[in-house]
């Protein structure tokens, strides 16, 4: 970790200091979050905080300027959800900051009347990470989108929180670089949120997550300090704090410019998608072509529900009949790519695919593509309400899983369109409903939950790259032990000892596990004591 003004940073040699500290009170439970219980339950504030929020809102404008702090009502609500709509809360007040140095100055204000704060980039995030505290600040990094230094020698850019994933690479292309993290949001998700749910997307299964693409990272603490983890090179001595941020949802401050790492654009691309009968099948043909030694740089798969949606949205023209398909694609030297890409294909014939099509170019190659990277809005075309899931399971398991998230729909009346990265077996299903008939939106969270728990009993993870956040915070006692999970929260409080970064998320509060997410139904209890009002 570095800090402003020792003169390093990017650009020279990180000086690492023994910055974090754990609470003297070390021998205490780690901080508990069930004091937060009802901080996320979406009502206004109390009358005593209001005031401290409109105190606050006051010394924000005198340091951001009136244009860049948001209080009014209507205004506010815009920011009640990320991608993930099913939770939502209308945030105390919103800062919309410009540097570094604002963010800085924003959290400090927060940590002297202790109120809380979350930070917000795209919000296209799919976990309710980014959810906004109904009595604090949601710190927007939309306005810092600039590129700061697009270094090719040196295999590196740096970038401000708020910039476009897909337009680091537009600024590197020129030079033949690239930055190869891809969710399928990239069009619109920001480097920051891809550094706090730590991102993959459908090349992850080359190329890693975005914490291998990140060499350093310029952090604003829950304390209000700006200080480095990293720096501009691959490693540094010291304990891996970059690599706890990365990751950490924005539960142990934000980042506020980053470091990424550029990758050397291919010499060859090559791409087909196959169609097979069923999942079985195109299961299988994965299998085959991992066990080969071939490592694509991406496999995906979408089942026949998911290709129904796709083809209502963008008419992606996959194979009529097809019970999946894969899209598998191939980069590297060409001599390479050329003798993997007929390993690839032969592996698929003999998986059962009644049709193979090579893209012939790089414009049909993206119509490939579109079908997969729409293919979570496209369930919109088919369904009214539909929940994202994000699980991991072993990819050798594949078909048995499969089989069974068929079973337990069959089993439900619950529809589940399967869309995943299959060469790394991080599924994405998406549970299908319609909130405004009885019934069907708690199905279809049972069904959800009942597909992570499949994940568990084979070895896998409630996450892949989508992050706990809200969502998921009750299955984290089903993966770890309290043990675990008190050592995590002292990490925590390490960072933030007064539990004001980010609060309620990632680990499991009594209302997270109690209750159905959602708008809440009926009166809430504060509401019914007078002490709140309900929009």
């Amino acid at each position: 970790m570095v800090r402003p003004g020792t003169g390093a940073g990017p650009g020279s040699q990180p000086h690492i200091l023994p910055w974090l500290r754990v609470s003297q009170d070390s021998d205490r439970p780690p901080l508990s979050l069930e004091s937060e219980k009802d901080q996320t339950g979406g009502v206004g504030a109390t009358t005593y905080q209001g005031a401290k929020l409109a105190l606050l809102a006051a010394e924000l404008s005198a340091l951001l300027g009136p244009n860049a702090v948001i209080t009014d009502r209507q205004r506010l609500r815009t920011y009640e959800c990320d991608g993930l709509a099913q939770h939502r809360v209308v945030p105390g007040l919103v800062a919309l900051p410009e540097s570094a140095e604002q963010i800085a100055a924003v959290v400090r204000a927060c940590a002297a009347q202790s109120v809380p704060f979350v930070a917000r980039g795209s919000g296209t995030g799919l976990s309710g990470g980014a959810l906004p505290h109904t009595e604090g600040v949601l710190i927007v990094t939309s306005r810092m989108r600039r590129i700061l230094e697009v270094d090719p020698a040196n295999e590196r850019a740096i970038v401000e929180p708020g910039v476009i994933n897909l337009d680091v690479t537009k600024a590197a292309e020129p030079y033949g670089w690239y930055f190869a993290p891809d969710p399928s949001s990239q069009q619109v998700c920001s480097v920051g949120g891809n550094v706090a749910e730590n991102s993959g997307g459908a090349h992850c299964l080359k190329y890693g997550f975005t914490t291998h693409h990140v060499l350093g990272v310029e952090v604003v603490t829950p304390d209000g300090e700006l200080v480095w983890l990293g720096g501009t090179t691959r490693d540094v001595p010291g304990y891996d704090l970059l690599g706890t941020f990365i990751g950490s949802e924005g539960t142990l401050g934000i980042a506020t410019k980053i470091v990424v790492r550029l990758t050397r654009a291919p010499e060859s691309v090559r791409c087909l998608l196959a169609a097979f009968p069923g999942v079985d099948e195109a299961g299988a043909a994965v299998s085959a072509i991992i066990a080969d030694g071939v490592t694509p740089a991406a496999i995906e798969m979408m089942d026949a529900l998911a290709i129904e949606a796709a083809e209502a949205a963008v008419a992606c023209g996959y194979p009529e009949g097809a019970g999946a398909v894969l899209i598998v694609e191939l980069d590297g030297p060409a001599a390479e790519v050329e003798h993997t890409f007929a390993a690839v294909r032969r592996h698929c014939t003999a998986a059962g695919a009644f049709e193979i099509r090579v893209a012939r170019d790089a414009d049909e190659r993206a119509r490939f593509w579109k079908g997969r990277k729409s293919a979570f809005a496209a369930v919109g075309r088919i369904s009214p309400d539909y929940i994202v899931q994000d699980g991991v399971i072993p990819r050798t398991v594949l078909p048995d899983v499969l089989r069974r998230i068929t079973e337990l729909s069959a089993g439900t009346g619950v529809r589940v369109a399967n869309v995943f990265h299959a060469g790394d077996g991080n599924l994405h299903p998406l549970v299908l409903f319609d909130e405004a008939k009885p019934g069907e939106a708690q199905a279809a969270e049972e069904v959800s939950g009942a597909i992570l728990d499949l994940c568990i009993s084979y070895g896998g993870s409630i996450t892949g790259e989508h992050g706990v956040g809200v969502d998921k915070a009750c299955h984290m006692p089903r993966m770890f032990s309290t043990d675990d999970l008190d050592t995590m929260q002292r990490l925590r409080r390490a960072f933030d000892p007064a539990g004001i970064c980010n609060p309620g998320k990632v680990f499991p509060t009594p209302r997270l596990c109690g209750e159905v997410p959602g708008k809440r139904k009926g009166v809430h209890p504060l509401q019914a004591a007078g002490l709140a009002e309900q929009f």
